[in-house]
């Protein structure tokens, strides 16, 4: 079966601006990846991981190398043959797409996935002064969003909680570290944010001194992040994390993402899974995964100024699918 490849490059902008604490984001560039046996495409979108270095013309280059040299490549070829990252990812998620237009069956019907429901879904809320969140906050739960997520930095990050949760009294909150919690005291921080509603923390290490938290008990489970990106880190990092966030762009594709799912699951540890900034189209196979798990952040298309037309819905914190996109 002769196949061929087609793969672009396009900036998405962000709604405002998206801040953590590595910095500010105005905009996104995506790698698109197509690849068509000439009577089906598949098609998938990635996103390139710009603190590993990453970079979309990178991936890009990368996605055309392997092709060039793997013409009628197979996800088991991909995930031998290309390191982690976005570029796998683009291309391991777009032959899914193209065998299941090839089969007409649905994502998860053919990766053996649970019949994907509407989904509650984690908003951001952007790093900033508290009274910025606490107004972001009030905005989110006007709208419905019952589940928000705060990005963090390691400095006033009570007053923020604190204010997030004034202006969201009933929202249920993740709190994101972004691995700048290496000096504190992280049982003291976890007891203290037990009491607003906090219920998972994400990366509060930086990653590769996972070791910082041997020992500590905290009432509120960690959640791996930046630390784990493949199945071959699950196990090692279980005796430090509660939880593993899963993202394609991270594990490089769909196939390994089931892979660290199963994983998590025999260290009985609980799933998140999340997504970088993205469209509609990154998040795809990913919402299919999601059924798995415990704690679901795709807010990603949510966050840009406008999204593909054939989005994901969002409506009072839910994520639902455009008919036909799963």
């Amino acid at each position: 079966m002769a196949l061929s490849l087609s793969v672009s490059i396009e900036q998405w902008q962000v709604a405002g601006s998206f801040i953590i604490s590595r910095g500010a984001k105005n905009h996104v560039d995506v790698v698109c990846c197509a690849i068509s046996d000439g009577s089906s495409t598949g098609q998938a979108e990635a996103t390139p991981i710009y603190y590993e270095g990453e970079s979309a013309s990178r991936c890009a280059s990368e996605i055309e190398r392997f092709f060039e040299a793997n013409p009628e490549p197979t996800r088991a070829a991909v995930l031998q043959g290309m390191p982690r990252g976005a570029a796998r990812n683009a291309l391991d998620c777009a032959l899914w797409d193209l065998e299941c237009r090839q089969r007409n069956m649905a994502l998860w019907q053919l990766a053996g996935l649970p019949e994907p429901v509407a989904t509650l879904s984690a908003l951001t809320i952007s790093l900033g002064a508290p009274e910025v969140m606490e107004g972001h906050a009030r905005q989110a739960a006007a709208q419905g969003h019952g589940l928000l997520k705060l990005k963090l930095s390691g400095d006033h990050d009570r007053e923020r909680v604190a204010a997030v949760h004034r202006g969201a009294p009933d929202a249920r909150l993740i709190v994101d570290a972004n691995e700048s919690w290496n000096d504190l005291d992280i049982e003291a921080e976890a007891s203290w944010l037990a009491e607003y509603s906090v219920e998972l923390i994400e990366q509060p290490v930086s990653a590769g001194r996972d070791h910082l938290l041997a020992g500590v008990r905290s009432p509120v489970p960690l959640c791996a992040d930046e630390s784990c990106h493949s199945s071959a880190d699950v196990e090692r990092l279980a005796p430090y994390y509660d939880a593993v966030n899963i993202k394609l762009d991270k594990a490089g594709g769909l196939t390994e993402a089931m892979a660290m799912v199963r994983a998590a699951q025999a260290a009985e540890m609980k799933i998140m899974v999340g997504c970088m900034l993205s469209t509609s189209l990154g998040i795809r196979p990913a919402f299919a995964l999601a059924q798995l798990a415990q704690w679901v952040d795709l807010d990603g298309p949510l966050l840009l100024a406008r999204d593909r037309a054939d989005a994901f819905r969002f409506e009072s914190g839910m994520i639902m699918p455009a008919p036909g996109a799963i």
